[in-house]
C-alpha cells in the first residue's frame, strides 16, 4: 500500500544511489532481531503447495532473485527475509572490476523498464567467497535451510575470448563450496564480445571445462547456462544441442535484450541513455517465446529458469506455464517493492487450487 509513496521517492535519487539506500536500510533493520522477525512477517508467504524440487535442490518456493541485485552477496539474510526461494548472487569475476562508466542504470517508468551497462562490476571472487562462508557459518541466526543460493560466474573485461574458459574455471573452483548451484553467464550485453562466448564452439570449451572439474568431485553442483533472448531459433537449436551434449542441468531464459523497438518511451530519451541491455516488462513476450521453444525442444527433460517480465503472479504463471520450473525477478522487485515474492506466492498457490 505505502510502496507507491516510497517509490516515487526513491525515483528521484539516481537508480545506483536508491539501490543501495534501500538496501542498506533494510540491512539496518534486520540487523535488529526483533525488527527482521516483523520483515518476515509482513513479506513472507509458506505454503506446501509452493515448495519444489529442481536439479535435485529442494526451494521453498518457486521465486527467485535474478543475478546482478546483490552481485557481491551483501544482502542474503534481508533478500532471505523478504520471502525469495532462492537468489543468484554475481555475476562473480575472478578479479574485482569497477564496471563501466556512470551512469549506467537507468529507468524507464513508462515502460516498467530498466537499461543497464554495469559491466560486471564486483568485489571478485575471492571476497564473495569470503562472504559467503561467512553468512553460511553464522552463529548468531538459525538459517533456514531450504533458502538456495546460486553463483553466477563470467569473465574479467580484460581477458580474451580465447581464454575466458580459465576464468570460469577460477570462479567454478572458488565458490564451488560456498553455492548450491551455478549459472554461466555469457549473455550480458554489457562486456564487450561476451555475447560471442554463446557460439557452439567456445560454449563447449567453457562447459565443457567446467563437468569435467564437477563430474570430478564427490557431490556435483547443477550447471546452468544463461542465455540472451535475442538468439535467433537456430541458435537456440545449438544451445538444446549443446545442453545435452555437455549434460547441463538447466538453463535460464533470459537475459536483457539491445531491441528497443518494443518501448513506449521517446525515441530521443532511448537514443541519450545508449547502449545496455533493456529488462522488464517489455522482454516478457520474448522471454516467453523463447522458453517456450527451449522448452518444446528439450521435451522438458531439462529445467528451465525463466527470466524475464515478471511483475505479478500471473507473469509468474504464465512462464510456469510455458515449461519453466522456477522463475526469478528482478526489474519487477524495482516496480512492485518488497512485497513482490509475497504477492507472487499468494496467487501461485491460489492458482495451485483453482
Amino acid at each position: 500500500m505505502i510502496y507507491p509513496l516510497v517509490r516515487k521517492l526513491l525515483f528521484n535519487l539516481e537508480p545506483e544511489a536508491a539501490h543501495h539506500f534501500s538496501m542498506n536500510s533494510l540491512q539496518k533493520a534486520c540487523a535488529v532481531p526483533f525488527l527482521k522477525k516483523i520483515v518476515q512477517s509482513n513479506y513472507t508467504f509458506n505454503h506446501p503447495s509452493l515448495e519444489k524440487e529442481v536439479f535435485g535442490l529442494h526451494f521453498k518456493n518457486p521465486v527467485g532473485l535474478g543475478a546482478g541485485f546483490d552481485k557481491n552477496a551483501l544482502y542474503l539474510n534481508e533478500l532471505e527475509a523478504l520471502g525469495f526461494g532462492f537468489v543468484e548472487i554475481g555475476t562473480v569475476t575472478p578479479k574485482p572490476q569497477a564496471g563501466n562508466d556512470k551512469p549506467r542504470l537507468f529507468r524507464l517508468p513508462e515502460d516498467k523498464a530498466l537499461i543497464n551497462r554495469m559491466g560486471f562490476n564486483n568485489d571478485g571472487v575471492d571476497v564473495v567467497k569470503e562472504r559467503l562462508a561467512k553468512w553460511q557459518n553464522s552463529k548468531f541466526e538459525i538459517r533456514n535451510s531450504k533458502f538456495i543460493i546460486g553463483g553466477n560466474i563470467g569473465k574479467n573485461k580484460i581477458t580474451t575470448n580465447e581464454d575466458a574458459w580459465k576464468d570460469y574455471v577460477i570462479c567454478f573452483k572458488e565458490l564451488f563450496d560456498v553455492v548450491d548451484y551455478f549459472v554461466v553467464n555469457v549473455s550480458s550485453p554489457n562486456t564487450p564480445g561476451l555475447r560471442a562466448l554463446q557460439e557452439k564452439d567456445a560454449l563447449q570449451k567453457i562447459i565443457g571445462e567446467l563437468q569435467h572439474i564437477n563430474n570430478a568431485t564427490t557431490k556435483r553442483k547443477p550447471l546452468l547456462l544463461k542465455i540472451a533472448p535475442d538468439l535467433t531459433n537456430e541458435q537456440l537449436d545449438d544451445i538444446v544441442a549443446l545442453a545435452y551434449e555437455t549434460k547441463l542441468d538447466g538453463l535460464v531464459a533470459t537475459n536483457t535484450t539491445i531491441e528497443r523497438s518494443m518501448l513506449k518511451a521517446e525515441s530521443q530519451k532511448i537514443e541519450k541513455i545508449g547502449m545496455g541491455g533493456l529488462s522488464g516488462k517489455p522482454v516478457r513476450q520474448r522471454s516467453t517465446a523463447v522458453l517456450e521453444y527451449l522448452h518444446h525442444q528439450l521435451q522438458n527433460n531439462i529445467p528451465i529458469i525463466a527470466s524475464g517480465g515478471i511483475f505479478t503472479g500471473v507473469d509468474a504463471k504464465e512462464k510456469l506455464n510455458a515449461g519453466a520450473s522456477l522463475v526469478q525477478v528482478w526489474t519487477g522487485f524495482i516496480y512492485e517493492g518488497p512485497a513482490i515474492v509475497k504477492n507472487i506466492c499468494k496467487e501461485l498457490a491460489n492458482f495451485n487450487f483453482e
